[in-house]
């Protein structure tokens, strides 16, 4: 039985359409209280300013947990893990794969970055960027093949469990492939483990209450 270290008084400040949507599935996978509060965007698709001022960085995710406030998904994810459920969802340096587990929690970032930095170069046009835009492609192709690769020896991408590096890349798997990144049908391993892990009940549970597709309860 999970044994629960303190009891969380955490509050997920969720923006419509953002990572902050993963916070909620890793609460739900672990079966811990947590409070909701919704920010909804502007028309313009911009953070509000109540939104903007939970924080410095003004990123999503952002929770608090009493009187401290948390961003950057990978730090919130292993921060509530270890807190509050003993470390599960998690690999330990003590454990064979945990350089597997370190490599797949900060490819999330690599794939981030390329969704901006593709987004930035679609707006520009002159032979520069076109050949950006060639070397950021081939930096996608290469990156996405070897997530095929990887997904073709192992269940998870950590290996053989469900981790959290599983919740952080779910987000660019489905809703920035197809908003910038190349869509990934055509990788077959890449597109099965979506369709497996987006079973989860957990997962179902979380996109019903904070994904994309999902809206702000009435007040």
């Amino acid at each position: 039985m999970l044994r629960k270290r303190n009891k969380p008084d955490i509050t997920i400040h969720h923006l419509g359409v953002s990572q902050s949507d993963r916070v909620v599935w890793l609460m739900e996978e672990l079966g811990l209280p947590y409070k909701l509060k919704w920010h909804n965007r502007s028309p313009e698709g911009l953070m509000p300013p109540d939104y903007l001022d939970l924080h410095p960085a003004a990123t999503a995710p952002v929770i608090q947990d009493g009187d401290r406030t948390l961003t950057e998904s990978a730090v919130i994810l292993e921060y509530i893990c270890h807190k509050y459920a003993d470390g599960k969802l998690t690999v330990g340096p003590d454990q064979p794969n945990y350089y597997d587990y370190l490599y797949w929690m900060h490819f999330h970032n690599s794939i981030l970055g390329l969704f901006f930095v593709s987004g930035a170069l679609r707006m520009q046009s002159s032979p520069d960027t076109e050949r950006m835009r060639g070397f950021m492609k081939k930096r996608e192709d290469r990156y996405f093949n070897y997530l095929n690769q990887r997904l073709g020896e192992v269940p998870y991408l950590a290996g053989d469990a469900f981790t959290c590096a599983d919740v952080l890349l779910m987000f660019d798997l489905t809703f920035l492939a197809g908003q910038g990144l190349s869509s990934v049908d055509a990788l077959a391993n890449i597109k099965a483990y979506v369709a497996r892990i987006a079973q989860r009940p957990a997962y179902i549970k979380a996109m019903q209450i904070a994904g994309p597709a999902a809206k702000a309860p009435a007040a």
